[in-house]
């Protein structure tokens, strides 16, 4: 199984400290890395692709360093943020270059095949200097994957690409999850990152600030309020049996849509998931539908940030 471990990984300029003593495991599958800008999700990309010294700690693909290691970058696909600079290029030559340089014993299918998979065929022999913003981050990841590699990393893959694109992207990521490869990408539109990443490594101000499933972050943080959509056979009766509840904070009746619910914020998820069943049973009242309106990965993250 390939797995890129950094360990106590940091990253200084000068007294400019980009990343400080990370530690994470990226396992295959697909990962969301988060964080705001200047968080260092580009620095330490570039350290998990080899093309950046760590200047503490060590990153490692199957045991072995990455840094100077030859083998580990066949291994490894990079799509970086910055735009491409061979603009004079075309797309085709382009991916050519890179299929050439793993020295792959036939470059031109190689290079069609890729072309072929981030759906680019067809404007493959124009120069990339005439490309949109979307089709120049197509060629990138093209080219990261013409050598068809176990891991690929990729900065901020989906800036400037069209939403019919973006779907496309999206599911191929995923299908390369599901095939067994590592795949990590960061990007700052978090719908993104939750459709396609359960996995998730979130860094704030060169700290890793959490890692894991990220519906398993939110519930650790067990000091926030959290935020219920409750249906029920008898709403306004069990409004007034929550009310008096430690856990709860507020209650409020809706009818979003004509469709009446309860609204609840409580301090205590715990607490107040253990209480829900018998004290709606001891008022005879049936839970139709209990939903949580605040654990999308854009609440959590905004949540690490601030803290």
């Amino acid at each position: 199984m390939t797995e890129l471990v950094l360990s106590n990984v940091s990253r200084w300029y000068g007294n400019v400290v980009a990343v400080n003593d990370v530690s994470m495991t990226i396992r295959p599958g697909v990962t969301g890395l988060l964080g705001p800008n200047g968080a260092g999700k580009s620095t330490l990309i570039a350290m998990m692709s080899g093309f950046l010294e760590p200047s503490a700690g060590e990153v490692t693909l199957g045991g072995e360093a990455v840094w100077r290691h030859v083998a580990a970058y066949r291994q490894l696909g990079l799509v970086p943020e910055r735009e491409v600079s061979f603009s004079y290029l075309t797309g085709r030559q382009f991916v050519q270059a890179s299929a050439e340089l793993h020295r792959l014993p036939d470059p031109r299918a190689a290079t069609r095949h890729a072309v072929e998979e981030v759906d680019l065929l067809d404007a493959a022999d124009r120069p990339i200097s005439t490309y949109s913003k979307g089709m120049r981050q197509r060629v990138k990841l093209a080219s990261a994957l013409v050598h068809e590699p176990q891991v690929l990393l990729l900065d901020e893959p989906f800036n400037g690409v069209d939403p019919r694109q973006r779907l496309h992207l999206m599911e191929l990521l995923t299908r390369m999850g599901e095939q067994g490869r590592t795949v990590l990408f960061s990007s700052h539109i978090l719908e993104e990152v939750e459709h396609i990443a359960r996995h998730v490594e979130v860094v704030v101000s060169g700290r890793h600030a959490a890692s894991g499933d990220f519906g398993a972050i939110r519930r650790l943080m067990t000091d926030r309020p959290t935020h219920y959509t409750v249906r029920s056979s008898d709403d306004r009766a069990l409004a007034a049996v929550l009310m008096r509840q430690p856990s709860v904070r507020s209650v409020a009746l809706a009818a979003p849509g004509g469709t009446e619910e309860v609204q609840v914020e409580v301090t205590d998820m715990g607490e107040f998931a253990r209480a829900l069943p018998s004290l709606s049973r001891d008022a005879g009242i049936t839970v139709r539908e209990l939903v949580p309106t605040d654990e999308s990965l854009e609440s959590v993250f905004t949540y690490l940030v601030q803290s």
